[in-house]
């Protein structure tokens, strides 16, 4: 599998703010986190420790008694892989050193107070609705720069480097400006996901075509049963996700290049609106209005009760509700089905990436201690632990042999082979904060009814364009 991802130029300050601002960031007033990051000789900095001995153990001269803080966000892959694998692993290789765990699932109120005070944590899993800005942090020289790790010998075999054991595109993932910054650790593919339990039951089958979707939906709605729904109140990023795959599937990569590099027009193309005009179709006849103000957890639980037959998101889904899941429910993914005969992508193609960003801190005490951190997490044996606790493959090349993963996630796997070089990405969302928020409103405004395909398109289009001519905001390319 290759992950093959391309990254813009530097950011400029102006931007930096923007952007960070944008996603909640920054203190008030807008300057507060990233004026008080920025004066790296105030007294709040934190005075990192002397390094430790290079040898064959310690590649990277770690102080061996030199804590470290590790920051889990605790959403879909909870935090047990870190308490139970990974800072092993680390405690294991510097008995003397003391491991600090915290977990959240709100990352940017935990650490505001501690970036500010210059006081950051070494490790983050920066993750969940209220994650930092990752771009706003490199800029701000925030981040550790990761090109050591990379080329450090590999846990398992001094011969070979980390950047050897993962998989093409892991490390241009987390690239800004050419220089690695943030480790992205998970295999991730996106689909709409349904029961195999109910869907056996009832003598339904995934569709491969619009119309035997059409189909499909029409059947399920006959039982009683919301056949399509996904969370208004905090993801209505999965649902535009859906429209633009089925856009990619339509006109090819070239629909979503053209968004991402804000070229004229790009949401105005024909394959959108045809992506758009039949999602809203779905959203008005087969969907409930009651989504629009729950969150993902409300309806994946109406999911897991039978009370939602289909329902759009990545293969973290099976593991976030493990808890809520009965016995037998069996999840798996269908790629969105092809609209018509002309698509230039078979029914197989799908979305998939590396995700679930990393990132050591620069300014910590012990970014060392970081970096060993992640070495640790890119072994074998951290690599197949997490797998073991969580159920879902990493980007580590050896980390998932012979593990039989639970059927959502090995029903991704097989959709991510089914599909072979048919696989793709997008990038807009991470590089444009104020336009993936335009989307996420637009969508929600076009499922549930109060905007048609026509207005959902210009409402975008003006959005990207005001970005495009606002000489201030960094432009990004691929």
């Amino acid at each position: 599998m290759s992950f093959t991802p391309e990254h813009p130029a530097a950011l400029d300050r102006r931007t930096v703010l923007r952007r960070a601002a944008a996603v909640g960031m920054l203190a008030t007033p807008a300057i507060g986190l990233l004026g008080a990051c920025a004066t790296s000789g105030s007294d709040g900095d934190s005075e990192q420790v002397a390094g430790g001995t290079k040898n064959a153990a310690n590649p990277l001269g770690v102080k061996e008694d030199a804590p470290i803080e590790v920051i889990i966000f605790n959403g879909g892959y909870g935090e047990k892989y870190a308490t139970d694998v990974h800072e092993p692993l680390y405690k294991k290789a510097f008995p003397k050193a003391e491991v600090k765990h915290q977990a959240t699932q709100a990352v940017s109120t935990v650490l505001q107070p501690r970036f500010a005070s210059g006081n950051p944590p070494e490790f983050v899993n920066n993750s969940g609705e209220k994650l930092m800005d990752f771009g706003a942090l490199v800029a701000d020289g925030q981040l550790q720069d990761l090109t050591e790790l990379w080329d450090a010998p590999s846990v398992d075999d001094a011969s070979k480097k980390v950047r050897d054991t993962v998989v093409p595109g892991t490390i241009e993932a987390g690239s800004f400006n050419g220089k690695p910054y943030v480790l992205y650790y998970v295999s991730t593919v996106f689909g709409i996901w349904y029961s195999a339990k109910l869907f056996k039951d009832n003598g339904w089958a995934p569709a491969k075509t619009w119309d035997d979707f059409i189909t499909l939906l029409t059947a399920i709605k006959a039982k009683g049963i919301t056949p399509y729904g996904y969370a208004g109140a905090n993801a209505a990023y999965y649902q535009w996700n859906v429209i633009l795959t089925q856009a990619a599937k339509i006109g090819g990569v070239d629909v979503l290049k053209n968004i991402d590099n804000l070229e004229d027009g790009a949401w105005k193309q024909d394959a959108i609106k045809q992506a758009a005009t039949a999602w809203a179709e779905v959203g008005a006849k087969f969907s409930d209005k009651s989504f629009e103000g729950l969150k993902h957890t409300d309806v994946q639980l109406r999911q897991n009760q039978y009370k939602v037959a289909l329902y759009p998101s990545g293969d973290w889904l099976e593991g976030e509700q493990k808890k809520d899941t009965p016995p037998g429910f069996d999840y798996q993914l269908m790629p969105v089905p092809s609209l018509t005969a002309s698509d230039k992508m078979p029914a197989t193609a799908l979305r998939a990436t590396a995700g679930e960003g990393y990132f050591v801190s620069a300014k910590s005490k012990n970014p060392k201690g970081g970096l060993e951190y992640m070495r640790q997490m890119l072994s074998k044996a951290g690599a197949k632990g997490f797998t073991e606790v969580v159920k879902a493959p990493t980007v580590v090349t050896a980390g998932s042999e012979g593990f039989a993963f639970p059927p959502g996630v090995a029903s991704s796997q097989a959709a991510l082979k089914a599909a072979g070089q048919d696989v793709f990405n997008l990038y807009f969302d991470g590089w444009y904060k104020e336009l993936d928020t335009e989307a996420r409103t637009a969508t929600n405004e076009l499922m549930f009814g109060r905007i048609n395909a026509d207005a959902f398109v210009e409402r975008i289009q003006k959005r990207a364009d005001t970005i495009k001519k606002d000489s201030s905001v960094a432009k990004f390319k691929r």
